[in-house]
């Protein structure tokens, strides 16, 4: 292993799991905070923590120079980034290998193709990787558009070619409302991700969403952990996850699995990468997108294969050989994840912050995990995002452990003088 100490450029959960994997590894952790995070579990964690700037995260987490100037006072060598903030920042991966540091990622190259829509998609149809009908080109002028939906066949999704989190997405049912659907998605596609450039794509009617967890390395590897299921959404945001897929067959997963590692290696893939697809009710799947970064549900993956994914990441880095090959990954078991948030339910689920006053768990053991960065006590803060942890849970089939999942949560109590937002932070 060439790191002997890693950067979190994160908070919470993922900066907490993160650090568990580094210390069992003897890996040295360097925490940053903001303002809002000074007393949070994440600083607490770590070997030595830095404060980045105020509570804002434009002005802490996502604050690029700052970031590096901790990475070089502190010597770590490498920056693991977790997910969300800077994890798919194409600039931020290109800054890390400039000042000769480690990013914990893949390629920029890769998290740029995989970070346009119409770009991965045809990525991917080159390397006969599944893709949905539809267009993804440079023309979008509303003429073009009307006429590729047109020939398409309605229902089709309107999707922002930027896109992400159910963010300037609209589906449009027929030619009717084509033009009014399309303005809305432009629009909201605007303000979100500062392009209004669209894709057209077959609606598929009661899709499922399939994603297959990939991991390459330095030396042209490149291997699939089978699937998971993430159809349990709401406001285009996973709630529930499980693996594997449910009902799907072998030879299905197989393909799935050999589709996902054919996508990795179109883009030279190196490190932990979630291939999405989605997938109808005939069982045939078609490429959505791929994240470039490991995924909030990582764990469900690592209860049915027994793998450590930060682990793999770290001596990926390195440079080291992915730990396993293809057919030494083997599938055991079923394993859920449902994320907890501090969310009002009497008021739509509208995300909340506030004091937790009161928080008790199910007990852990090597079946039942609590990936969590709060405790008794600690603020839930309102300026970043309301999900505070997951319970992940493992049995035997799937019956067993959706028992196991229902009796957990009837276990997990959590008490917030909540305060209530006006809209997701």
């Amino acid at each position: 292993m060439k790191q002997t100490t890693v950067l979190i450029a994160n908070r919470g959960e993922i900066a907490c799991r993160v650090m568990r994997t580094a210390r069992k590894m003897g890996v040295k952790s360097v925490a940053v905070y903001s303002d809002a995070d000074k007393n949070s579990m994440h600083v607490a964690m770590a070997d030595e923590a830095y404060f980045i700037g105020p509570a804002a995260s434009q002005q802490s987490y996502l604050a690029m120079e700052k970031i590096i100037q901790v990475a070089k006072i502190s010597t770590a060598q490498a920056i693991h980034p977790g997910y969300g903030f800077l994890s798919e920042n194409t600039e931020f991966a290109e800054l890390c290998k400039q000042e000769g540091i480690i990013f914990i990622g893949p390629p920029s190259s890769a998290i740029r193709d995989m970070g346009i829509k119409s770009t991965s998609k045809a990525i991917m149809s080159a390397a006969g990787v599944p893709v949905i009908e539809g267009y993804h080109g440079e023309d979008q002028s509303d003429e073009c558009l009307k006429e590729h939906a047109r020939s398409t066949g309605y229902p089709v999704m309107i999707k922002a070619v930027r896109g992400g989190g159910g963010k300037g997405m609209r589906i449009a049912h027929s030619e009717k409302e084509f033009l009014d659907q399309l303005e809305s998605a432009r629009r909201e596609a605007k303000k979100s991700f500062n392009d209004d450039a669209v894709l057209i794509e077959k609606f598929v009617d009661n899709p499922r969403h399939v994603e297959v967890q990939v991991f390459g390395d330095q030396h042209g590897n490149a291997v699939y952990l089978f699937e998971r299921d993430c159809s349990v959404q709401r406001r285009h945001q996973k709630i529930i996850e499980e693996a594997p897929g449910p009902g799907i067959e072998p030879e299905v997963r197989r393909k799935l699995g050999e589709a996902a590692v054919k996508a990795a290696k179109a883009v030279n893939y190196v490190g932990a990468g979630t291939v999405e697809f989605i997938m109808d009710s005939q069982h045939n799947f078609y490429f959505m997108e791929m994240n470039t970064r490991l995924q909030v549900e990582h764990p469900v993956t690592e209860m049915i294969t027994g793998t450590d994914l930060v682990e793999w990441q770290l001596r990926v880095a390195a440079g080291e050989k992915i730990p396993l090959m293809q057919e030494e990954i083997a599938l055991s078991g079923h394993a859920f994840e449902a994320r907890i948030y501090a969310e009002d339910p009497n008021n739509n689920f509208m995300p909340g912050a506030g004091p937790l006053l009161h928080l008790s768990t199910p007990p852990p053991d090597s079946f039942t995990r609590i990936e969590t960065g709060v405790r008794q006590g600690d603020e839930v803060s309102v300026h970043y995002d309301p999900m505070i942890a997951k319970l992940v849970v493992w049995a035997e089939d799937r019956q067993a452990a959706l028992k196991k999942l229902r009796y957990s949560l009837h276990q997990y109590n959590v008490s917030i003088l909540c305060s209530v937002l006006t809209e997701s932070p």
